[in-house]
């Protein structure tokens, strides 16, 4: 059943066959030309079938693409959106891993920590995983940046696999199990957010990122948003508000809430990102300083919880933190402040000065992004402070938009960005706001910067790119410059009642 306002059933159907044309498309692709095993990135021009493989990939992605973002104001109905969304994955599942190597990592970072390895200090090739040739040669001697709750379970797949594609099999299991997760949460987050369910559903799950990246290739950020999203929606639901399924308590399902965001970041450290903004939805009643401590106090001491037990059960500690330094190792323009670093260089050497300014940019995106994030956190406090007229949806709407710009701006002032990296902001954001371009747009575009294979094209395209990066920066701190000298715009007026 089409709901008002959806898209004419020819409109809805054209783009339901283009998706799964382009996602078939993409299967081909990756037998064609994927992340073979043992077979390393080599580029579009020594690509195994590289005209096939490469014109299957760029059509695929164009129509899956082309088919999500026609439809990006909503679908026909949510149940068509879930439909229509695993329909897409349907061909995916076939494939061998897509677009990225980094599913080996796991396979070997898993297998050498069930070896009696430390993933945290020791590098796969210096253990002596027997799939090493299958990793990308950047990150065979780098220690593992993940947590100890995702080294589990690759270790779990690694043990139960019996060999390379069993343990793929099993990290694809997880990374659609995470999906699904993500899937359930989706209908409950929008409807707490005033947010229309059939856009929501649509936009989070049918974006080719999700289906190529989490599914495909099996990137463990998909365990993380369904980890991140439950959390969510157990807030939202707290008992006392509308529509709370929960049987326990109040306090007890702020710390279940807790744990569940503490074992997200225990799978992906970007999780952490989210939980100041969480603490803001955990609030029952007024948002006051008192509440915020008590509330945020107990989800906090869950997420402590989570991540204390996961470091015990791992015998690991919190050597994942000391490896987040090294996934910085690659440097590409697709991250602003690394191509901010590169047009830096490239002016510099101009004038015969030596190469530096990357690691530099970086410390200032860095900075910036702290900044950025007390500020958002703190303008969504404000907007919540103290008022009692401020219904449940608007509250939840706020932390959430807050949340999810918080990732996006995460992702863009990381020192590295990877295509995958988009879907943080998309499925927090898909729930929450109601202008979706902005953010629609940047995962189009993402879907496009890599090759079956795993090969980035940002690799081919250093000066252009760094300079395209650089020029667009510049033209969005003008806009922002123009856009803060205009006087603000009278904002909804708030009655308390009686």
């Amino acid at each position: 059943m089409t709901e008002p306002g959806s898209p004419s059933d020819a409109r809805a159907r054209s783009a339901r066959y283009a998706g799964l044309a382009g996602a078939a498309l993409l299967t081909v692709a990756a037998w064609l030309g994927g992340a073979m095993p043992a077979v390393p990135p080599v580029g579009p021009g020594a690509m195994p079938y590289g005209p096939a493989a490469l014109g299957c990939w760029l059509l695929g992605t164009a129509l899956m693409v082309g088919a999500w973002w026609s439809l990006r104001h909503g679908a026909p109905s949510a149940r068509w959106a879930y439909r229509t969304a695993g329909l897409w994955l349907l061909p995916l599942l076939a494939a061998p891993p897509l677009a990225s190597r980094d599913v080996y990592s796991y396979a070997c970072q898993g297998w050498a920590y069930a070896a009696g390895h430390d993933p945290y200090t020791v590098g796969v090739a210096a253990a002596g995983c027997p799939w090493v040739d299958s990793v990308a040669p950047i990150w065979r001697d780098t220690p593992a940046p993940y947590g100890p709750l995702f080294l589990l379970l690759a270790a779990l797949a690694a043990t139960l696999g019996g060999g390379l594609l069993g343990t793929l099999a099993l990290l694809r299991s997880l990374a659609l199990a995470g999906v699904l997760l993500a899937a359930c949460c989706l209908p409950g987050l929008a409807r707490a957010c005033g947010v229309p369910i059939r856009r929501a559903v649509w936009l989070g799950l049918a974006s080719p990122l999700v289906g190529v990246h989490l599914v495909a290739g099996a990137h463990n950020d998909a365990v993380m948003l369904g980890l991140l999203l439950l959390g969510l929606l157990v807030l939202v639901r707290l008992p006392g508000r509308p529509r709370a399924p929960l049987a326990v308590g109040q306090s007890g399902a702020l710390l279940v809430a807790g744990v569940l965001l503490g074992l997200a970041v225990a799978v992906k450290a970007t999780a952490v990102v989210v939980l100041p903004f969480a603490a803001l939805t955990a609030v029952r009643g007024r948002h006051t300083v008192g509440a915020l401590l008590r509330d945020g106090g107990l989800l906090s001491g869950g997420a402590a919880i989570a991540l204390v037990v996961a470091s015990v059960l791992s015998g690991l500690g919190l050597g994942w933190v000391g490896g987040l330094a090294r996934s910085g190792d690659s440097q590409q323009w697709t991250s602003p402040p690394t191509a901010v670093g590169f047009v830096v260089d490239y002016l510099g050497e101009l004038v015969g000065r030596e190469a530096g300014a990357v690691p530099v940019a970086r410390a200032v995106g860095l900075v910036l992004l702290a900044v950025l994030l007390v500020a958002l956190w703190w303008r969504a406090w404000a907007t919540l402070r103290g008022r009692d007229d401020v219904r449940p949806a608007a509250a939840a709407r706020t932390a959430l938009v807050a949340a999810g710009v918080a990732l996006a701006a995460t992702v863009a002032l990381a020192p590295v960005f990877h295509p995958w990296y988009a879907t943080w902001p998309l499925l927090v954001l898909a729930v929450s706001t109601t202008r979706t371009t902005w953010f629609t747009l940047p995962c189009a575009v993402a879907a496009f910067l890599t090759l079956p294979d795993g090969t980035s094209l940002a690799r081919y395209t250093k000066a252009p790119g760094a300079i395209a990066m650089t020029a667009l920066l510049l033209v969005l701190a003008v806009l922002a410059a123009r856009a803060l000298r205009r006087p603000p715009e009278p904002g909804p007026t708030w009655r308390r009642p009686g």
